[in-house]
């Protein structure tokens, strides 16, 4: 077999300097979790897990928190139409749509004007 040459562009280097963190998050999380369960198996106290529980239910608290805060600033960045601009694109589409009904009905009327044509 022949050696492939390896792909040695910019892009390809990249690409490799991003995939090596994430593998490297991945061992630290497994790493972590590994930890918790030895700790949990070593006994701790009833309290320690209350006071573990309540500082979760404060991180979901802070992640809904976070969540409405990031909403609010991303509704500032919004754009948003004038009065006029809204006034305008509504009657294009109030407009076109009133035209599309209109022909729906003449073709409507006309194909069932020429079915009773043939069949009388």
């Amino acid at each position: 077999m022949a050696k492939e040459k390896e792909n040695t562009t910019p892009e390809t280097k990249k690409k490799a300097d991003k995939e090596k963190p994430v593998k490297e998050e991945k061992v630290s999380k497994e790493s972590k979790k590994a930890s918790e369960k030895t700790a949990d198996s070593k006994g701790n106290s009833k309290a320690d897990k209350k006071s573990d529980k309540k500082k979760s239910e404060k991180k979901e608290q802070g992640k809904v928190g976070k969540w409405f805060h990031d909403l609010k600033v991303e509704f500032k960045k919004v754009v948003w139409p004038t009065k006029k601009t809204v006034v305008t694109n509504t009657s294009v589409v109030v407009a076109v749509i009133a035209g599309s009904a209109v022909l729906v009905g003449l073709l409507d009327e006309g194909l069932l004007a020429l079915l009773r044509l043939i069949y009388q």
